[in-house]
């Protein structure tokens, strides 16, 4: 019998309904790894998540009231487990949430019961930082108590082949949604989720990664368009990586910029960040700022070439 293998896709979650979006949130801000609070930490996350729920509702009631995230992340899973099931049944795919279900405390348990032989994390975050595949990293030691050496982490794929073309073919395929008499002068637009400027300062290699994974793909499409790199989803008063996405937009529009073409280029399925912020939030501040066209394009999720990508990180670490 060969040897058994965990694969272990660590994703954010997302509330499944209104009702459990305050204790996302609340899971969320106890984060220590997001934010790190001598003291109180459990009171603060109760408070902010209290105060925030009224707006963040609002929003999911935009985009029919709850997260895509969980169902999405449930077909990739599926997705990868299928390609695996192709040339063989000892390699086992699970979903583990940082802060919703199926929570990593509960796949842990399942895992250790099971006595694999290997276990991979797999981030589907293609970008390392440490308030998102750090935190999903802690999260797993944290009640892992198993042999270490049985666990590999894959801690970014940036760079990855295959993970990028999945990227440029949602980008021809949003390019069709423009006129193709104009399509050549399309500005495209990757807007990553921001972070405080102090995470990157104590030397997170986040936004360099970010920079370098623009910068490979505009090399594979051979430098097909203008491009430019914002963030988006500051939280707090703060000092976040810079340009916003939104005061981006408004700086591309006039400088005579008409047709926009934006990439969540930090993201791999679609949840609030795409399909509200980027989707109707900064779509009305370039329609109201002169953008004639503004497209964004749809999430990797299932993504084929995606999928190929997970998978072959994975047989490069067994």
């Amino acid at each position: 019998m060969g040897k058994k293998i965990a694969v272990i896709l660590l994703n954010l979650g997302g509330p499944e309904s209104l009702e459990t979006i305050e204790p996302f949130l609340f899971n969320l801000f106890r984060d220590p790894d997001i934010f790190n609070i001598p003291f109180g930490q459990r009171l603060f996350a109760k408070i902010i998540s209290k105060l925030r729920t009224p707006k963040v509702t609002k929003q999911y009631k935009l985009i029919g009231g709850s997260s895509p995230i969980n169902e999405l992340t449930e077909k990739q899973r599926l997705a990868l487990g299928n390609r695996f099931s192709e040339h063989t049944d000892s390699i086992d795919v699970y979903t583990a949430m940082r802060y919703w279900k199926p929570l990593t405390v509960d796949v842990v348990k399942i895992v250790e019961e099971k006595k694999y032989d290997k276990i991979i994390l797999l981030p589907l975050y293609p970008h390392y930082s440490i308030v998102t595949v750090g935190s999903s990293i802690n999260e797993f030691f944290r009640f892992y108590k198993g042999d270490k050496n049985k666990v590999e982490v894959i801690e970014s794929y940036h760079l990855n082949q295959n993970y990028l073309q999945a990227i440029s073919i949602r980008i021809d395929e949003t390019l069709n949604k423009f006129p193709e008499e104009i399509r050549d002068e399309v500005f495209i637009l990757f807007s990553a989720h921001g972070t405080p400027q102090t995470i990157i300062d104590k030397g997170d290699p986040y936004k360099e990664q970010i920079e370098a994974s623009v910068i490979g793909l505009m090399k594979l499409r051979g430098n097909s368009h203008r491009y430019g790199l914002s963030f988006q989803s500051k939280v707090g008063p703060v000092k976040w990586i810079q340009p916003s996405t939104e005061n981006y937009i408004k700086e591309l529009s006039t400088k005579g910029i008409k047709y926009l073409l934006v990439v969540p280029i930090s993201f791999v399925s679609d949840h609030l960040e795409t399909l509200y912020e980027l989707g109707i939030e900064y779509r009305d501040v370039a329609v109201m700022s002169g953008i004639k066209k503004y497209e964004v394009i749809t999430g990797l999720n299932d993504s084929p070439v995606f999928i190929d990508a997970l998978k072959n990180l994975v047989l490069e670490k067994l």
